[in-house]
This record gives C-alpha cells, structure tokens and sequence, in this order.
C-alpha cells in the first residue's frame, strides 16, 4: 500500500511539478521537508513570481524608454510664427502712424499767462502747435509782446521766421502774445476760442 502511494505521488510530482531525474533513495526521504513535492511547490512558486517580476520590469522598462523616446524626438524646424501687421514693414506707414496725435477741440489763443498744451471744453489752454492750412507755415508765438500797428502782409511774406527780423514790428506789453505765419498775424490778451476770428486759417498741427 505504501509503495502504491509512493508512486502515485512520484506520478502527480513528474506531470505538474516537473523534478528533475529521480535520485536514488529520494523516493524514501520525507515530504514537506525541504524536498519533494512541497520543496517543489515551494521551488515553482518562488520561480513564477521571479518571472513574473522580470516580465513586469521589462514592460516598465519598455515603457520608459518609449516615454523618453516621445520627449526625446527632435522638433522638426517648428520655429514660433512671428505675426507682423502689414503696415509695419513698411517705413512711410509706420512713420505717418507715429506722427499721429492728440489735437486740441477747440483751439484757443491766450496772452503770456495763459498755459500752453491741448486744449478742451474743459481744459483750456493756449495751442502751441498752430499751422497756417494758407501758407502752410508753423505759427510762431512771442510772449509779453504785441505786433505794432504798422504791420502788413508783405512784412511778415518776406521776413518770416526770422526773429531778428520781426522784432522790429513787436512792442514789449506784458501779458500779451503776438502770433504770426507768413500772412497773418494777431496779439492776442486774453484766452480766445479761434473759431471766434473765422478769418484766419490755423489749425492745431497735433501735440
């Protein structure tokens, strides 16, 4: 009966543990002690979860590398779109756009104690930037000075802007200001909206 269940059990531990060559008395040392069919479980288990780490690593390790294989590839000439307004590439454009500012609304004439800037409804200030749209000169402005009743259009026609010229049309008053292009000209005491003198053509040339 016992050399039945040897074999038996010899049979079961060739099919599903798969031991190597019977050795010579080993079909009389004990089971479960470190050898035979419980040493082989045992043995097999410790092997399947061996393997079953290495397979893990390995897939791990696949993974990894193709992470750093997605990372790692190189950009292929994808350089930043730089956008550009049509009107900056081109010089006459971009100055004229720059040359652009704030005008005064309404334009005003003032006297010496009036202060210069921008002028509107309810800042109101003296332009220091008229331009004459008749003869398209810069209008030029003296301060505490008045133009001297003599003047005439051929005066200021053949000596504008020449200071050293005009000085001899200007009387010293304080307070006043004498403005003129090359054919008008006007004194001006107080602050003044020049929509009130229709007759001349100055306009705020922009601040």
């Amino acid at each position: 009966m016992a050399e039945g269940l040897d074999e038996l059990l010899d049979e079961v531990e060739s099919k599903f543990c798969r031991p190597g060559p019977l050795r010579p008395g080993a079909a009389g040392r004990p089971r479960g002690c470190g050898g035979g069919v419980l040493g082989t479980e045992r043995d097999r288990a410790a092997a399947e979860e061996t393997l079953r780490s290495a397979e893990t690593f390995e897939k791990e390790d696949d993974l990894d590398s193709l992470i750093n294989e997605i990372f790692e590839e190189p950009n292929l000439d994808k350089k930043p779109v730089k956008l550009k307004s049509k009107s900056s590439g081109n010089p006459s454009v971009r100055a004229s756009t720059q040359s652009l500012g704030k005008s005064c609304s309404p334009v005003y004439l003032g006297g010496s104690t009036a202060p210069c800037g921008i002028g509107t409804n309810t800042s109101q200030r003296a332009c220091d930037r008229l331009r004459c749209v008749a003869c398209d000169f810069r209008v030029v402005s003296y301060d505490d000075y008045m133009w001297d009743q003599s003047c005439d259009y051929l005066f200021f026609r053949n000596n504008m802007p020449e200071f050293q010229k005009l000085r001899t049309k200007l009387v010293k008053k304080p307070g006043a200001r004498a403005y003129a292009c090359q054919c008008s000209w006007r004194t001006a005491e107080a602050l003044t909206a020049l929509q009130a003198d229709p007759q001349l053509r100055w306009v705020c040339g922009r601040h």
